[in-house]
Formats: structure tokens, C-alpha cells, sequence
């Protein structure tokens, strides 16, 4: 102990004497550790972490397969049976989310919040912080009572601790509150910071939900808790017997359609998007952080030949070999501690900033945070990186030659010349990973790029949309729906500046719409297949306001009206799937499967494809049907009280500026309800840019990783091309005092440079090649293995070693060969 006390002062010493030398290495370790600590706690928050509930393992989403659908859904009928004929489960709840008006406030403004059966919280295993959850009898008893995050508790009640009992406002109906739930409770899980639930109310299914005419609606989640001992095979086994039973009594409309029950992990569903992407940062971040390692290594390792002479002393003294290594060793470790807490703070300061910029695609976002998981993962990254920094000094350190260093030649330098091999491996390693990097970000460059270049199927240009959500205390029926729809256009139609508008309940981008079986007439029921397309509600001038064009008949008109003949609109790509090599406009078509007995629509139009999703998600199919004639949907039911609440998105073109578009459309909604909310009211470049933001954020996490190794690289070849350079200072002073052009000298030293660089370099495109398939997974339109990018990516790494190479270059064919020879 009292050896490794000296050896720990006798490092420390030395540290101090070359503040510069170690304040370069720290940062550089700071630097890389700081990145891969704010990765990982990206990680950890959203991969690692257990779900916030009581055991979490044994919590499953249960439900059917619908035809090919890999997700699990249950119809309103099948939420009680699920619950009272399966076996395998302790407890189950239904679920679905929904959006509500919450007034009360200066302004109305809209929330996410879910509709839970009573089982749900218990099923989950969370009991609320104030209060108390519903009980399945006040569900039954359709009872107004709310449950309330810990955000909202904090943010609109300012933390009263006496909430409970008070009562708020959603969709224009008054709640009693009863709970508020724990601050890390979360449900559903569901990605973005937008859609996390605020308030929670009871699902009371009502008589329309529970209707022969919703029978075909699996538009319900269920959440259930695996009985000890149960694994989730025999979960699924159970699933599918109750499935089974449904699908055996469905109705004759019903019969072609199959489904499958099953049971899936929470967890799994909750992270199973964002789990490749998360590994390919994470392993991304750490090559870095293994570049900055080799870089700080070579730094070491100078300074360890540097020292060679004080080493063969300290042997020749009789200090043993191991003392020698502890030394080197604990200088890594002291390091990599320093640059470990450096990395810490800047990585706390990346998190809270990034926490705003991440992606809405990402779930769990309010789990990510500097906690002590991760405080555990910094500190030993921080004893690993400095121990693996201080391997090639150390073994500099016990490889030292008594003899060959304490003779007066060993002050010459060339005694340095051993150890070539081992700083020469060092950054090409450097340059191969960093060419791996490099490739990786240029394809993902090149991916965004080609994906900002696809046509979206319309103009975003000078188009204004905004969310809203009609209460269904004031807006009950779809005629109600619909007068408000009629008002609110004429209102804005009528404005100066005013193009064009619309409304709808799903924007191209938005993915957020319904899907539909459909029925071609004259094909053969016998041999239907169960088919989705997606179906859009239109209303006013949606077409003219988006811009999409039209590509065969008509657009909606006017007359379009619910005692008009039923028509539809389908994209080119239905046209194609539907009618191969026929015109679409003049055929018919219905929802549902051909003993459904919906009625008949008549295709007027075609019109070009958009996108459901970003521009790099794959062309569907789609038809449009005008929101005053659901009867296309639903049929004669289409007539009664509406299920769900009406709403969507409010479209609107104008040659106004931003500002005053957005004024325009407030003040026109405010004259036909006063009250109502609009949420994200956007230009539709914005709402673009938020749609496709996962992956420019994933090329600037890339492309700066890829930077940050460059740079590495680029002080890599620097400094072992400097030290190349002084190692050899007689043989290059002979060279010129024989005759030696000082171009010759330079071209010398460049040469070397460019060797390394093109060992690394061919390296580094097999290590890219090797890492395709992965790359792959997340690009459009562009090859993992593309030419053009490995092209530009080796002349730009020759080129960094060129410049790297450039300054030691020129210092040797500028140097005095008489002084050089004089100083050795």
C-alpha cells in the first residue's frame, strides 16, 4: 500500500510538470466521454430502464391479429370478454387514448389523455400520489371523474395539494378530480413529449360504442398482468382461444374476416422501434471515444519514449519493472478521472439541452437524466478508458533498453525508432475507424437529402394547418359536425388573402387517419381478400388548399352532400392496385368486406399519392370520401350520434404572411365557437420539418460524431508525423548535408503521412463494408456501399493527411542541417 501511495505522488508529480501536455490529454478524453455519456443516458432512460410500474416483466399487451397487422387491437364487445374468459392473467384493463378540450383558463387549449378501464391502474401496479382511482363501478355508472398527471397538477394548479375534490372542464363537461397520479407515471406509452397523457378519465363504453354497427371498429388497447408462473406462450395460447370464440360468433357480415389473439411485452412494444437506431448511435459515439483513446495513447506513448532515459535510471537503480507500470498505469487513471468528471458536466449540459431537440418518435423521453445508473456507467467508463490509455505507454515503459538508453547516443532520439510500429498502429486505427464513421455519415447525408428531394404529392408552400378537437357535449351528431365544417369555410373562404381551405381528419404527413377494408365491385366475393387502404374525411376545398393534384375526373364539390349519390376519391396508387390498366373514375367500390352491405360509392377522381408519414415512408393506398357523406363508412348508422368526437386539421392556402394567416384563421373559428381549441397551428413546412425530424437528427448526430473523429484523426497523423520528424532530425540533417533537396525532404515526410493514412483508409473500407447491412436498415434511396460517398470520404481522409503531414513536412525541409547536427 505505501508503494502504490509513492507511485500515486510520484505520478502526480509528474502530471504537474507538464500542465499543457495533460490539460490537451484531458480534454480530449473529456470530450469523448462527455458524448458517450450523454448517449448512453439516452439509452439507459428508454432501453434499460424498467417500465415505471410493479414488475414490469409481466405486464403484456393483449388483443387480436387483424390480417397481416403485427400490433394487437380489441373491438369494444371483445373488452369484457377478454377480460372475464381468459386464465392466464391476474388482471386486465382496456384502454384508448384521445384528445379533450380542456377550458377553464384564459384560453382553451387541447390535452392528450386516455379513457382507462378500471383495471388498468391496478393492472399496472401504480397508486396515485393524492387521491384515488376509479373504481369499476363508477366506470359502469359512466361517472365524470378524472385522474390527473403530476404535470398538469404542477402547471395549472401549481402543486395544490388540495385538488382533490375540485372539479375542471374537458370537452365542455364538468369532471370531478380524484387523484393525481406519481410524477415518473407514464401510460400509454407513447412516443414524444406531445402525446404523453395528462388526464385520465373512465372508459365507460357507451351504447353506440358497444353497437352491432362498431362491431368492426378494433380501435381498444388491453393491458393485462401474466399470473405468476405463466409465460407469455401460454398468455398467447390463452389470447388465441378467446379469439377463436369471438371470431366464431361473429355476425354473417363479419365471416371472412380472420384474427388471431395474442399477447406482446409492454416493454418490447413500448421500445422496440427505437432499439437498432439507439445501438447504432450508442456503438457510433463509443468509436469516437476509442479514437480519442488512441489519440491520447500516441500522446502518452511520446512522452514515454521521452522519458526511456529516466526509466533505464530508474532499472538501472533497481526500481522493478512493475513499479514502472503501476506509474503508467495510475498517470492513465488520473487522466481518465479528470477527463470522466469534465465528461460528466458536459454531458449533464448536453442532456438538458437535448432533451427539447430529440425526436418525437422517441419514447420515454422524461426517463432520460443524469442519474445514478448512469453516474456508475461514467465512472467506470472513466476508469476503463484511462486504463486502456495508459497500455501502450506502459508497455513503452517496461520494454526500455538499460544499455541502449543510458549511452550518450540515446539523447540523438533514435532509440524512439523501436516503438514506430506501435504509434503508427495507433492512428491507423484512428484513420480506419474514422473513415467507418465518416462513410456512415455520408450515406446518412445522402439519404436525408434524397428524401428532402421525393415529391410529397403537394405544395407545402403558404399552407397554414391547425388541430382541433369538437366537444361531444355540443357536437353530438355528425350534422352538428358538419354546420360547423359549413361555417367555419365559408367564414374563411370570405377573407382577403385567402386562397383556398379545407378541412380533413388526417394530414398526408400525419399518418394519423383510419384504415378500411374495402370491396371492388364485380370481383368475386368468394374469393375476397381482407385489404386495407387508408380512408380520409374531406371537407370545403381540401384538394385546391393542399395542392394535390388531380390526375383523372374530379374533386369534390359543394354538392357532394349527404342526400347526394355516394362518392370517393382514391390516390393513383389504389387506382393501379384496384383497376390495372382500366380508368378508376365511373367504377364503384364500399367499405368493408362484400357482406358487410355498406352501400356503393362511385369513384369521381384520382388524384396524385401522398405520403402517410415522411417522404421516405412507402406510397399506400388511399381513398377520400367527403366528410358529409360517412355513410360510405357506416352506412344507415351514419345517421345516429357520433361515436367518437368530430375533428382533424383545418387546411388553409393564402398569400399572407405566416403571422397574419394565423390571425385570420383564430378570428374566423372564433366566430362559430368561441370556445374551441386550436392546437399546433403551423405553417406545413414546419409540420414537415416535426414529422421528419427523427432522421435529419440522426444525420446530425451522425455527421457530428463523424466530425468530432476527423478532427481526432487529424491530430493523430499530426502529432506521430511531428514525432517522426524529430526522431529522425540526424538522419535528415545527413541527408541534406549530402545533398538532399529540401523537396525531396518534404515529399519525404509527406509520403509517410499518406502511407499511414492509405493503410487506414483501406481498412477503414472494409470495417465500412462489414457494417453495411446494419447502416443499411435506416436509409432511403441510397446504398449503405455507395461509391460516390467511399470516393469523396478517402480523398477527403488523404486529404486531412496531407494537411496533417503539412506542417512537420515544412519544419524539416526548413531546418538547418549544420545546427541539427551540432544539437545531437
Amino acid at each position: 500500500m505505501a508503494g502504490l501511495m509513492t507511485d500515486l505522488r510520484m505520478t502526480v508529480r509528474q502530471v504537474r510538470k507538464a500542465p499543457g501536455f495533460n490539460l490537451t490529454a484531458i480534454l480530449t478524453l473529456a470530450l469523448g466521454m462527455g458524448a458517450t455519456i450523454a448517449i448512453f443516458s439516452v439509452v439507459e432512460g428508454i432501453l434499460l430502464r424498467p417500465l415505471p410500474f410493479s414488475d414490469p416483466n409481466r405486464l403484456v399487451l393483449v388483443g387480436d391479429h387483424l390480417g397481416a397487422s403485427p400490433g394487437v387491437s380489441v373491438t369494444a364487445r371483445e373488452v369484457a370478454t377478454y377480460a372475464n374468459a381468459t386464465s392466464a392473467f391476474s388482471s386486465m384493463g382496456a384502454y384508448t387514448a384521445t384528445g379533450y378540450e380542456l377550458s377553464g383558463g384564459a384560453v382553451p387549449e387541447l390535452i392528450t389523455g386516455a379513457r382507462l378501464g378500471a383495471g388498468v391502474f391496478p393492472t399496472l401496479g401504480v397508486a396515485p400520489m393524492l387521491g384515488r382511482v376509479f373504481t369499476q363501478q363508477e366506470e359502469d355508472g359512466h361517472q365524470p371523474l378524472v385522474v390527473i398527471s403530476y404535470a398538469l397538477w404542477v402547471n395549472r394548479y401549481d402543486g395544490d395539494p388540495g385538488v382533490v375534490g375540485k372539479t375542471m372542464v374537458l370537452d365542455r363537461r364538468t369532471y370531478s378530480i380524484i387523484g393525481v397520479m406519481p410524477r415518473e407515471f407514464e401510460f400509454p406509452l407513447q412516443a414524444g413529449r406531445l402525446n404523453q397523457a395528462a388526464v385520465w378519465v373512465p372508459l365507460s363504453l357507451t351504447p353506440e360504442e358497444l353497437s352491432e354497427n362498431n362491431l368492426g371498429a378494433w380501435a381498444y388497447r388491453m393491458v393485462g398482468r401474466l399470473k405468476g408462473g405463466v409465460t407469455p406462450r401460454q398468455g398467447a395460447e390463452d389470447a388465441n382461444r378467446v379469439a377463436q370464440q369471438v371470431m366464431r360468433d361473429f355476425p354473417a357480415s363479419m365471416a371472412a374476416i380472420r384474427i388471431r389473439g395474442d399477447v406482446l411485452s409492454l416493454r418490447e412494444q413500448t421500445v422496440a422501434a427505437t432499439r437498432p437506431l439507439l445501438r447504432t448511435l450508442f456503438v457510433a459515439v463509443l468509436i469516437v471515444l476509442v479514437i480519442a483513446c488512441s489519440n491520447v495513447a500516441g500522446l502518452l506513448l511520446v512522452r514515454a519514449i521521452g522519458r526511456r532515459r529516466e526509466y533505464a535510471m530508474q532499472v538501472a537503480l533497481g526500481a522493478p519493472a512493475s513499479a514502472i507500470l503501476r506509474q503508467s498505469v495510475l498517470a492513465g487513471l488520473l487522466l481518465g478521472l479528470a477527463g470522466g468528471g469534465i465528461g460528466i458536466s458536459l454531458a449533464a449540459l448536453a442532456v438538458r439541452a437535448a432533451i427539447n431537440l430529440l425526436p418525437d418518435t422517441l419514447p420515454r423521453v422524461d426517463a432520460i437524466g443524469m442519474n445514478l445508473p448512469v453516474m456508475i456507467f461514467a465512472l467506470a467508463l472513466a476508469v476503463v478508458t484511462g486504463a486502456l490509455c495508459s497500455v501502450a505507454p506502459a508497455f513503452a515503459a517496461t520494454r526500455t533498453s538499460v544499455i541502449e538508453n543510458l549511452k550518450d547516443g540515446a539523447r540523438s532520439g533514435t532509440g524512439g525508432t523501436s516503438h514506430s510500429w506501435l504509434r503508427s498502429f495507433l492512428v491507423v486505427s484512428e484513420i480506419a475507424i474514422a473513415l467507418v464513421l465518416l462513410t456512415t455519415a455520408g450515406v446518412f447525408l445522402r439519404s436525408y437529402r434524397t428524401m428532402l428531394a421525393v415529391d410529397p404529392g403537394f405544395r407545402p408552400e403558404h399552407v397554414l394547418v391547425a388541430n382541433y378537437e369538437l366537444p361531444l357535449e355540443q357536437y353530438p351528431t355528425q350534422n352538428s359536425a358538419d354546420n360547423f365544417d359549413r361555417s367555419v369555410m365559408d367564414r374563411l373562404t370570405n377573407k382577403p388573402g385567402v386562397m383556398a381551405a379545407g378541412m380533413t381528419n388526417s394530414l398526408p404527413i400525419a399518418n394519423d387517419g383510419g384504415l378500411s377494408a374495402y370491396t371492388i365491385e364485380g370481383r368475386p366475393a368468394a374469393g375476397w381478400k381482407l385489404t386495407f387502404a387508408a380512408f380520409v374525411l374531406t371537407s370545403g376545398d381540401y384538394f385546391r388548399a393542399m395542392d394535390i393534384p388531380l390526375l383523372e375526373g374530379r374533386y369534390f364539390t359543394a354538392e357532394d352532400k349527404a342526400d347526394a349519390p355516394l362518392v370517393a376519391i382514391v390516390n393513383a396508387s389504389m387506382a393501379k392496385h384496384c383497376w390495372p390498366g382500366e380508368h378508376a373514375v365511373g367504377k364503384r367500390m364500399h367499405a368493408g368486406n362484400p357482406s358487410k352491405g355498406l352501400p356503393w360509392a362511385t369513384v369521381v377522381g384520382v388524384v396524385a399519392d401522398t405520403r402517410l408519414g415522411p417522404r421516405d415512408a412507402p406510397v399506400a393506398d388511399q381513398w377520400y370520401i367527403p366528410a358529409e357523406q360517412p355513410a360510405v363508412l357506416y352506412g344507415a348508422a351514419a345517421k345516429e350520434n357520433l361515436i367518437n368526437p368530430a375533428g382533424g386539421y383545418i387546411t388553409l392556402r393564402s398569400s399572407l404572411e405566416p403571422e397574419q394567416m394565423v390571425e385570420v384563421l383564430r378570428r374566423s373559428v372564433a366566430e362559430v365557437d368561441p370556445l374551441l381549441a386550436l392546437e399546433q397551428v403551423r405553417t406545413m413546412r414546419e409540420a414537415m420539418a416535426n414529422v421528419e425530424a427523427p432522421r435529419r437528427f440522426n444525420t446530425d448526430l451522425m455527421t457530428s460524431f463523424a466530425g468530432a473523429a476527423l478532427l481526432l484523426a487529424l491530430t493523430g497523423i499530426y502529432a506521430v508525423v511531428a514525432f517522426s520528424v524529430t526522431l529522425r532530425t540526424r538522419e535528415i540533417a545527413i541527408r541534406m548535408a549530402l545533398g538532399a533537396r529540401r523537396g525531396s525532404i518534404r515529399r519525404m515526410v509527406l509520403l509517410s503521412g499518406l502511407k499511414l493514412a492509405l493503410l487506414g483508409c483501406g481498412l477503414g473500407v472494409l470495417g465500412s463494408l462489414a457494417v453495411s447491412r446494419l447502416v443499411g436498415t435506416f436509409l432511403f434511396g441510397v446504398s449503405a456501399t455507395d461509391p460516390a460517398v467511399y470516393a469523396v470520404t478517402i480523398v477527403t481522409m488523404m486529404a486531412i493527411a496531407i494537411l496533417a503531414s503539412a506542417l512537420p513536412a515544412n519544419r524539416a525541409a526548413s531546418a538547418d542541417p549544420v545546427e541539427a547536427l551540432r544539437a545531437i
